[in-house]
């Protein structure tokens, strides 16, 4: 938006005459050109913090053909640091894009036109679910979220030069492991590992970063590229860490979420973690003034979150979760639990008859996670002292792609239901979208702390 643009949007939204707000306008600009001269950064209350940034020279596209391009020169821009509230107001109206803009070309300007859409598609805070099965981006603002995911996982295949372009032609994620393999990752790691009839390998296990897997931290590195671009702006990310295991014999959580937290800094965002079960109480729970007891249930752990006001009063973890079924089930069903992630993602349908042997053992695994969870929600509200006195029933809700299959609502309910609970519940329900509820807290948490 140009300064004529700012004066033609200022003359709408005001009902202001054209003259008087090009008063306005070039008034307001003098006053942050003044003010930042002098202070190199100024609050506005209710938008944010402007502030100076260096700015690179380059070169503008040909505004004709055949014509050159214009060159920029190097100097300072004015950069806007935006809170919560401004983030979840700005561009509430789509972006009218100009048709008879001049078409960008050349290496310099196709560079410039993806990190723009970049920036457009992710913003000034992100939110990471950073999950044993998969990693999940959400990006945008609170009316208008965004989420893209990648399988957390990967495949190694013997190397050779002729794999290898095969797989930059079909645009299949890989590294070279010194040479010797192949390590396909992500998305594609899955469909590798059908085809080939062997299990893919996983950079975390149990919810933290796999101890056993010499190459978890390299992998998980290149997933997350995938994911998220590189920064030089220092936009706030929040990621999810599990809570500590309530049987004991917890992960080191420290470690896990310092090598993330490091990772991610050095990407160039201010990055901190935040509990996944708290995470699903941010995305879930706004209308209730963010209480209640938030509950994702993922590949390698269920984690669990009970908050008053948005202030945790109790965070655990079990390690019966996905993994534990595929696992469970693929040893009784003599299949590789690869296949039987297929099955239960695909067609498991747990308000149904079992109709087959896979299914049938899915039902048992499922029961056991799902009494599993209920009795150690009961028995930890028993054992936390200092509960909050709440003058009202308090919800539940279920996330993740665990608690996904038809049926697993109603079984869960049936348990809470069938020995009475400590806490009145006003309502069982599945977050909105399970699989990417823990990375749209995260990133309501970013925008809060934007």
């Amino acid at each position: 938006m140009n300064k004529s643009d700012l004066i033609t949007e200022a003359a709408r939204r005001s009902g202001l005459g054209r003259r008087r707000a090009a008063r306005g306008v070039e008034a307001t600009l003098e006053i942050i050109k003044s003010e930042l001269e002098s202070r190199e950064s100024i609050s506005i209350r209710g938008l944010g913090r402007l502030y100076l940034k260096s700015k690179r020279s380059g070169f503008l596209p040909a505004l004709s053909d055949g014509a050159a391009p214009i060159p920029i020169p190097a100097g300072k821009a004015v950069r806007l640091k935006a809170t919560r509230k401004a983030v979840a107001s700005l561009n509430t109206e789509p972006l009218k894009l100009d048709k008879n803009a001049t078409k960008s070309g050349g290496t310099m300007d196709k560079k410039h036109e993806k990190e723009t859409e970049a920036a457009a598609i992710e913003g000034s805070a992100l939110g990471l679910d950073v999950g044993t099965s998969r990693l999940v981006l959400a990006s945008g603002t609170t009316d208008h979220i965004k989420a893209k995911a990648e399988l957390n996982a990967f495949i190694t295949v013997p190397y050779s030069k002729f794999t290898e372009n095969i797989l930059k032609q079909n645009k299949v994620s890989y590294q070279l492991n010194g040479g010797q393999a192949l390590q396909v990752y992500g998305n594609e790691a899955a469909r590798f590992a059908n085809v080939f009839n062997t299990e893919v390998r996983r950079p975390m296990m149990g919810g933290t970063l796999n101890p056993t897997e010499e190459y978890s931290l390299s992998v998980m590195q290149a997933i997350i590229q995938q994911l998220v671009r590189k920064t030089k702006n220092g936009e706030t990310l929040r990621f999810s860490v599990p809570g500590a295991l309530k049987q004991g014999g917890s992960p080191d959580l420290v470690y896990h979420e310092a090598m993330l937290r490091d990772l991610l800094n050095s990407m160039g965002y201010n990055a901190k973690g935040v509990n996944e079960g708290l995470a699903v109480v941010f995305s879930e729970l706004e209308r209730e003034n963010f209480s209640g007891i938030g509950i994702s249930c993922g590949g390698g752990m269920c984690n669990v979150a009970l908050a008053f006001m948005s202030i945790p009063v109790m965070t655990y973890a079990i390690n019966k979760a996905g993994d534990y079924i595929d696992r469970n089930v693929g040893q009784v069903t003599g299949e590789i639990p690869t296949r039987i992630r297929t099955i239960k993602e695909e067609s498991l349908d747990l308000s149904r008859v079992p109709q087959n042997k896979y299914e049938s053992a899915l039902h048992v695994y499922y029961d056991d996670v799902i009494l599993s969870l209920v009795e150690s929600l009961r028995g930890s509200l028993a054992e936390t002292k200092n509960l909050p006195k709440i003058d009202k029933p308090m919800p539940i809700v279920l996330s993740g792609g665990t608690a996904k299959p038809k049926g697993f609502l109603n079984k869960f309910q049936q348990a809470i239901e069938r020995d009475g609970f400590p806490l009145e519940i006003s309502e069982i329900r599945l977050a909105s979208d399970p699989l990417t509820a823990t990375a749209r807290g995260c990133l309501i948490a970013a925008m809060y702390d934007a």
